[in-house]
Order: C-alpha cells, then sequence, then structure tokens
C-alpha cells in the first residue's frame, strides 16, 4: 500500500461537499479521505505521495464551482496557545510600564 499525503485545498465555494473535492482529485488517486471545513472555504484530500506534485500541478490556481483554488501540501497543524493574542503577563495594558508623561 502505497503512502498519502495531505493536500490543502483554499478559496472552496461554501457550497463545496467532500464528495465534489474527491471527485476533483480522483485522476491523482485513490482518494483516501476528502474533508471540506464547512464554513471555512478550505479542505483538504489524502491522496497518493507519488501523485502529489502533478495534482498540485494541475489544480492549483484553477477554477472550480467558479473559484480559482489554491492547492498545495498541506502543512502541519501548530498548536495554539490559548487565549488568542494575549501575553503571559495577564492584566490590562500593553506590558510597558517604563512609560513616562
Amino acid at each position: 500500500m502505497s503512502q498519502t499525503t495531505s493536500l490543502f485545498v483554499g478559496n472552496l465555494s461554501y457550497s463545496t461537499t467532500a464528495e465534489q473535492l474527491r471527485e476533483l482529485f480522483a485522476p491523482w488517486g485513490p482518494v483516501e479521505d476528502a474533508r471540506v471545513v464547512e464554513g471555512r472555504g478550505f479542505g483538504f484530500v489524502d491522496i497518493p505521495s507519488e501523485n502529489l506534485q502533478a495534482a498540485i500541478d494541475a489544480t492549483n490556481g484553477q477554477v472550480f464551482m467558479g473559484r480559482t483554488i489554491t492547492v498545495n501540501q498541506a502543512r502541519p497543524r501548530t498548536e495554539r496557545r490559548e487565549g488568542g493574542f494575549r501575553s503571559d503577563r495577564g492584566g490590562y495594558g500593553s506590558g510597558r510600564r517604563d512609560r513616562r508623561w
């Protein structure tokens, strides 16, 4: 069995289904999995690693369901810190206490 690699597919129409994504990448398949992140306009497709570059070259920048899609190799998820953009200092303000007015 061959290894699979995930592709990131961006700028999808919000009405795109996983099945439509699977069909788009079937020529470079077999497609092991296709996932659409609802309401976000992107998804992921798992295809055989040896077909990765051919699939990217053939689909990146193409119009799919009325939108020009972006296709590239998916990057591993990075851990997000809880609390968004807050610093570790807590409290209010910018953290700069040395200002003199």
